[in-house]
């Protein structure tokens, strides 16, 4: 059974992404850009744009928060049941391939993943929906 997203949960969710955008280092780009995870026990764990002057080097919002939840938390599993993406641009911004892959590793095909644009626009899909034949060693 899946982790039931309430509308007010939805609008936290949604907060903490934007909010989570101040965090952003972004000096190349500009483009900031927050996440924010929701775990099925209820906690959000926040995360923001890290970029380096070797881009390649340079960190997603929704691996950062990912990454985060998965190293500050070891000794408890964290299934995630959704997640807000936020970024200063219109119409939202959706999870680059490498970070639908990590969330696919770490989460579920039926993990909800809200995009937010500049303006509050929001676009919902699911994570099976966004990468539907996702890489796994399992197969």
């Amino acid at each position: 059974m899946g982790y039931l997203l309430t509308e007010e949960k939805r609008k936290e969710l949604v907060a903490a992404a934007v909010a989570a955008k101040a965090g952003a280092y972004c000096k190349y780009s500009q483009f900031r850009v927050g996440a924010a995870l929701l775990t099925t026990d209820g906690e959000i764990i926040t995360g923001a744009n890290v970029e380096n002057a070797s881009y390649g080097l340079t960190i997603c919002a929704e691996r950062t928060a990912v990454f985060t939840a998965v190293t500050a938390l070891p000794a408890k599993p964290r299934p995630f049941a959704a997640m807000a993406i936020a970024a200063d641009v219109d119409p939202p911004v959706s999870p680059c391939g490498a970070c639908r892959q990590v969330l696919a590793e770490l989460g579920t095909a039926e993990l909800e993943v809200i995009m937010v644009g500049a303006d509050g626009t929001t676009v919902c899909r699911t994570l099976g929906e966004l990468l539907p034949l996702s890489f796994s060693l399992s197969r």
